[in-house]
C-alpha cells in the first residue's frame, strides 16, 4: 500500500454519466478526490475511469480493487445492465478496468462484495432479480454463478407492480443476505453458499415484512448491537428491526416518519446509515432535501427524532460518514454538488463546513484509506 497520510482518505464518486442515451446524466464516470480529515477539505484528484453510470461502488476487502453496477435501464430491448472490475492503484487511486461481465437484469442498482473476496452480489432494481458472481485471481469478474428472480407486487400502482430489489447486504458472519425489495415491501432474506455462490431462501425466515407501501431501499448494520436499520423510499420512514444473532430472524420494533412533522410537501427517502459510534442514526430525504438525523437507544435500538440538515442542494441520493465519524458527505443529485458537514460527537447534529464541491450528477459516495 501507498504512505498517504493516515488522515487522509480517497472518495470515490459514482455519477450517472452522458454516454447512456436514456440518462439524465451529466458525469463521465467515477472521480476522485482527498479528504483531509484534520481540515474537512475536499480536493479533486482527477477522474479515476470512465464507465457508464456507476450509480453504485465497493470495495474489496483488501482494498486492491472496485466494483460497480453500470445502470442500464434496457429502454432499446436490448442492453442489460452490467458490473464492472478496477484494479485500484494503490499511489494515486486511479482505476484500470479488469473486465465487465452481465447482470443478466436491468437497471442494476446496488452491489456488496463478501468477506472472503469470492463473490460480488448485485441487485438489478428494473427486472426484479438478484445475482452473484465469482471473483477471478485477477480481481475480475467471472459469469453469473447463481441467480433469483423476485415474484410479486404491492399496493402502490405505479412503483410496485413488480419486484424492485434495491440493495444487497451480508450479515456479519458473511452467511445471510437481506435484500430490501420495494416492489414487495419486504426484506428477503438468503443464505449464501460459500464454496458455490448459491442463494437459498433462508429456512428460518425467507423474508420480513415492511408496512404496505412503504417501499424498502437500503439498510444499515448497528456497528455493536442487533439492530437493522432500513430506510423506506415511498413513505419516507425508517424501520427499526432486532436482529436474531443466533439466527439471523429480523423482527419489527419501531418504524418512525423521516420527516418533519409539519411537512406536507413530496419526498422519498434514500440513504441510511448509522453514526461509527453506534448513537446516532441518519436517513436522506430526496424532495425535503435534508438529512434526518436520530439519536440510538443501545438497549433497544430504537429511535429518537433529533432534528433535520438541509442537505445544502437537491435530491440528497447518496451519503457517506467517515470511519472516524467527524463528517457526513452529502451528494446531491439534481444539483451536481457534494456538501460536507461535520458532526457534532455529543448531540449527532450537522454543521456545514463551507466545503462544497461541484461533481456531475453524484449517486454513491464511498471512501477509503490505501495507507499502509
Amino acid at each position: 500500500m501507498s504512505n498517504r497520510p493516515t488522515h487522509e482518505l480517497l472518495v470515490y464518486i459514482g455519477t450517472y454519466t452522458r454516454r447512456d442515451p436514456y440518462s439524465t446524466g451529466k458525469g463521465d464516470g467515477i472521480y476522485l478526490y482527498r479528504l483531509d480529515l484534520l481540515s474537512g477539505a475536499l480536493t479533486f484528484a482527477g477522474k479515476a475511469t470512465e464507465t457508464v453510470n456507476p450509480s453504485f461502488l465497493a470495495f474489496d476487502p483488501e482494498r486492491r480493487y472496485l466494483y460497480c453496477v453500470n445502470e442500464v435501464d434496457g429502454r432499446d430491448g436490448k442492453s442489460m445492465g452490467a458490473v464492472s472490475a478496477f484494479a485500484m492503484d494503490p499511489a494515486s487511486g486511479k482505476l484500470a478496468l479488469i473486465n465487465q461481465q452481465s447482470t443478466q437484469g436491468t437497471s442494476p442498482c446496488h452491489l456488496v462484495v463478501d468477506a472472503t473476496r469470492r463473490y460480488v452480489l448485485v441487485a438489478n432494481y428494473g427486472s426484479g432479480s438478484v445475482c452473484v458472481l465469482p471473483i477471478l485471481e485477477s480481481g475480475g469478474l467471472g459469469p453469473i454463478v447463481d441467480f433469483v428472480q423476485h415474484e410479486g407486487s404491492s399496493i402502490n400502482p405505479q412503483r410496485q407492480q413488480s419486484p424492485h430489489p434495491h440493495s444487497v447486504n451480508l450479515n456479519r458472519n458473511n452467511r445471510l443476505v437481506y435484500v430490501p425489495d420495494l416492489g414487495l415491501d419486504k426484506i428477503m432474506i438468503y443464505e449464501l453458499d460459500g464454496a458455490r455462490g448459491k442463494l437459498t431462501p433462508y429456512h428460518e425466515q425467507p423474508w420480513a415484512r415492511t408496512k404496505s407501501g412503504a417501499g424498502p431501499r437500503h439498510l444499515d448494520f448497528h456497528p455493536n448491537q442487533p439492530f437493522v436499520y432500513v430506510v423506506n423510499e415511498l413513505d419516507s420512514t425508517v424501520t427499526v428491526f432486532a436482529l436474531d444473532q443466533e439466527r439471523g430472524t429480523l423482527k419489527e420494533v419501531q418504524t418512525v416518519s423521516a420527516l418533519p412533522a409539519d411537512f406536507s410537501g413530496k419526498s422519498t427517502g434514500a440513504d441510511i446509515h448509522v453514526h461509527p459510534s453506534g448513537r446516532f442514526l441518519y436517513s436522506s430525504n430526496r424532495g425535503h432535501d435534508s438529512i434526518a438525523i436520530f439519536g440510538v437507544d443501545e438497549s433497544s435500538g430504537r429511535l429518537t427524532p433529533i432534528g433535520h440538515t438541509p442537505s445544502g442542494g437537491r435530491t440528497p441520493r447518496n451519503f457517506a460518514i467517515d470511519p472516524t465519524g467527524a463528517y457526513l458527505l452529502a451528494a446531491n443529485q439534481q444539483s451536481d454538488s457534494v456538501v460536507i458537514f461535520r458532526i457534532d460527537a455529543k448531540s449527532g447534529r450537522l454543521t456545514p463546513t463551507e466545503q462544497e464541491i461541484q461533481a456531475p450528477t453524484p449517486v454513491c459516495i464511498k471512501l477509503i484509506s490505501l495507507s499502509a
